[in-house]
């Protein structure tokens, strides 16, 4: 599922972003899939957490998106990964791999100038280790790893809450340099805190994170 947004002035930005929220409303109302092989310059791909309501997910991704349609200077559109994001499903996570890789080979397919914006929330975090061959992760069987002659077309990747950076994992040198990876203090998942409730507070890095995609777009 994907949906497309067009820059427009700096004075229709509220208007614009009130017009995210409806229009992701009923786009996930409607499941309407008319514009998912639209080619925008952008498509961000997003890997929602474990058990995440909402299109890309309402803790993360629906918000997020929300930023990076006023941060990104060109259109976009946005699609959902379709896994899971269920810690008692075993392939939960393999099958979000299989699932990113999938759109990213086929949208590479159809429209051979568009980039995109890999984000990852929690479990949706480690989908995209996997994707992008972070070991750890890339070892489970049943990853899909991205293949590299596509690796130029990742203009940057969105992380947070991510449990691997709680065990001292990053990824590859080869993205690191175009990856934001943001974990509040405390959060379990991420940092090795106690307390879960931070694992939901992450509203505070949404517009560096934006920015910090406009700027490798």
């Amino acid at each position: 599922m994907a949906i497309r947004h067009i820059k427009f002035s700096e004075k229709w930005r509220p208007v614009r972003a009130f017009a995210v929220v409806v229009l992701v409303a009923g786009v996930t109302s409607l499941g309407a899939t008319a514009l998912a092989n639209d080619c925008a310059a952008v498509d961000v791909v997003v890997a929602r957490g474990t058990g995440e309501p909402g299109w890309l997910g309402s803790v993360v991704g629906d918000p997020l998106y929300g930023e990076l349609v006023q941060a990104l200077p060109v259109d976009s559109t946005a699609y959902a990964v379709n896994y899971p994001a269920d810690l008692t499903v075993p392939s939960s996570a393999a099958d979000g791999t299989t699932d990113m890789v999938n759109h990213l080979v086929r949208q590479s397919e159809d429209c051979p100038d568009q980039r995109f914006v890999l984000v990852g929330y929690s479990q949706g975090a480690a989908v995209v280790h996997g994707v992008l061959g972070t070991a750890l992760v890339a070892w489970i069987p049943g990853v899909h790893v991205l293949p590299i002659h596509l690796e130029s077309k990742v203009a940057a990747v969105l992380l947070f809450g991510d449990p691997l950076r709680a065990v001292g994992w990053r990824v590859s040198d080869l993205y690191l340099w175009r990856t934001g990876n943001y974990c509040v203090s405390g959060d379990p998942i991420c940092g090795g805190g106690i307390d879960f409730r931070t694992h939901t507070d992450y509203g505070w890095a949404f517009g560096p994170a934006a920015w910090l995609a406009a700027e490798h777009v």
